[in-house]
C-alpha cells in the first residue's frame, strides 16, 4: 500500500513578480517625469487673486519701473527712485520698528521678470520674511 507524504504548506512569497511590476513603473516614471515639468507661457501682472487680508498696519510697498528703478513708500519723498543700500536700509529699519508689518512688491506689467526676483532676493536680505505680490484685477 502506497503512503501519502504530508506536504508542508509553503510560507515564501514569490516576490519576483513584484520586482517586474516595480521595475515597470519606475520605468514609467522616469519617462513622464521630464514631460511634466515643462514650462507654460503666463501672464503675471493681471490675476483674480484674492486680497489679502488688511491689517492694523498699512504694508510695505516695494516697487519696481520698467526702467528697472526701486520705489518705497516710506521716507519723506515716495515719487523719488531708491537704491539698493538706502531701500535695504529703510526696510530693515521700519522692520526692527514693527516686525510684523507686510511686505509686498508692486512691478510694472513690462518689467523684465529678473527684475521682480532681485528686488525680491534683495527685500529678502534686509530682513523680509514674507512677500507677497500686487496685481491688478482682471478687468471684465
Amino acid at each position: 500500500m502506497y503512503v501519502r507524504k504530508r506536504r508542508r504548506p509553503v510560507s515564501e512569497i514569490n516576490v519576483v513578480p513584484y520586482i517586474d511590476v516595480m521595475l515597470v513603473l519606475l520605468i514609467i516614471f522616469m519617462v513622464t517625469a521630464p514631460l511634466i515639468s515643462q514650462g507654460v507661457k503666463v501672464d503675471l501682472p493681471k490675476a483674480s487673486a484674492q486680497p489679502i487680508e488688511q491689517e492694523d498696519k498699512p504694508p510695505i510697498i516695494a516697487s519696481v519701473d520698467i526702467k528697472g528703478d526701486y520705489y518705497l513708500n516710506l521716507g519723506d519723498n515716495q515719487e523719488q527712485a531708491v537704491d539698493e543700500e538706502e531701500m535695504a536700509a529703510l526696510v530693515q529699519a521700519q522692520l526692527k520698528q514693527s516686525p510684523d508689518t507686510p511686505v509686498v512688491v508692486k512691478g510694472d506689467g513690462q518689467v523684465a521678470y529678473n527684475e521682480v526676483i532681485q528686488l525680491m532676493v534683495l527685500l529678502q536680505k534686509a530682513g523680509v520674511p514674507s512677500v507677497g505680490l500686487m496685481t491688478d484685477p482682471v478687468e471684465k
